[in-house]
């Protein structure tokens, strides 16, 4: 059984047990969090698609971690003009397991 679910702009594939990032949520490590916004849920071949969403759909996660993802680097350069410029971000996520996926 596997679900896309929708959070912070994004689009994710998910199944239960499985471990995954997303961008940086509110809530304390440990503690365990519905996402609502279900786009699709597919036990098998029974298959359920939202219009957009699916109604009373939800899946449960526990937060394991928060933490920030590796360095992106940007750098600018124009030949013969002294332009260089160099910068990075570093984004924060949310490390969540899922623990149940419901179909509503």
């Amino acid at each position: 059984m596997y679900a896309v679910i929708k959070t912070g702009g994004k689009q994710y594939k998910v199944s239960e047990g499985q471990t995954f990032k997303v961008e940086k949520l509110d809530a304390e490590a440990g503690a365990s969090i519905n996402l609502d916004q279900v786009l699709m849920v597919a036990d098998g071949d029974d298959i359920k698609i939202g219009t957009p969403l699916i109604e009373g759909g939800r899946v449960t996660a526990t937060v394991k971690s928060h933490g920030r993802g590796k360095k992106v680097e940007i750098v600018k350069f124009k030949r013969r003009k002294k332009y260089d410029l160099h910068k990075g971000h570093r984004q924060d996520y949310t490390e969540l397991e899922v623990t149940g996926i419901t179909a509503g």
